[in-house]
């Protein structure tokens, strides 16, 4: 029996080494490789993510002096039946696409880019990191609505213009891009001053103009 056992044992120190030396100099089999995406990618997802849970957030808020506890346990979900929903339209050939501003244009959940008309943005004061829905009808047009505009902050600063004619604000050291369309629209020049709106959490690289005070002549 010591014998069977001491051969039993070889055998499998024989087939772990085999095992071993077919790994990768044994090295442990390589497991499910690390799925990477583009930073600007993971920035917008992340802006949408914080935007979705301050929606949510004011909602549950809203309807928390709504409902009594008595009322919810009344009602349960499995006890609302389809037919109590009717539908909202006929899409027929419409395409309903929603996405996050990046401050100029919309990116949607296949990370495809939509342009946003510059004079719509300007006039909505859009901020990086909207939720827009985009309906793009039969006829191939574009019809935007902004659904879930994030928390702003307000700041005041100085009206740049770059080398390339286009516009900035700078404030504290710090640095936004502004569409062309909303500088020209208040008839802006370098030196003004201009007010703006940006998200109150985070950064970003574009900032949406409220309005520019012109400089004295």
């Amino acid at each position: 029996m010591p014998n069977q056992n001491k051969n039993l044992n070889d055998d499998l120190a024989s087939v772990a080494d085999k095992e071993y030396l077919n790994t990768d100099k044994g090295k442990a089999p390589a497991k499910d490789e690390a799925v990477s995406l583009p930073k600007s990618k993971m920035i917008l997802a992340r802006k949408l993510l914080n935007n979705i849970k301050e929606n949510n957030e004011r909602l549950l808020g809203l309807l928390a002096g709504c409902l009594s506890a008595e009322d919810e346990a009344a009602i349960s979900i499995g006890q609302i039946s389809d037919e109590s929903f009717a539908p909202t339209e006929d899409l027929g050939e419409l395409r309903i696409i929603e996405g996050v501003f990046d401050g100029e244009n919309m990116i949607g959940p296949d990370g495809k880019q939509y342009s946003v008309p510059a004079n719509y943005a300007s006039k909505s004061k859009l901020v990086e990191g909207d939720i827009l829905k985009l309906t793009i009808t039969g006829s191939g047009t574009f019809v935007y609505k902004q659904i879930g505009p994030i928390e702003r902050a307000r700041v005041v600063g100085a009206l740049e213009r770059g080398a390339a004619g286009e516009y900035f604000a700078l404030s504290d050291g710090k640095k936004w891009r502004l569409l062309t369309a909303s500088v020209t629209y208040y008839k802006g020049e370098a030196g003004d001053e201009v007010v703006i709106l940006v998200p109150k959490n985070g950064e970003s690289k574009w900032a949406a103009v409220e309005n520019i005070v012109r400089k004295s002549e």
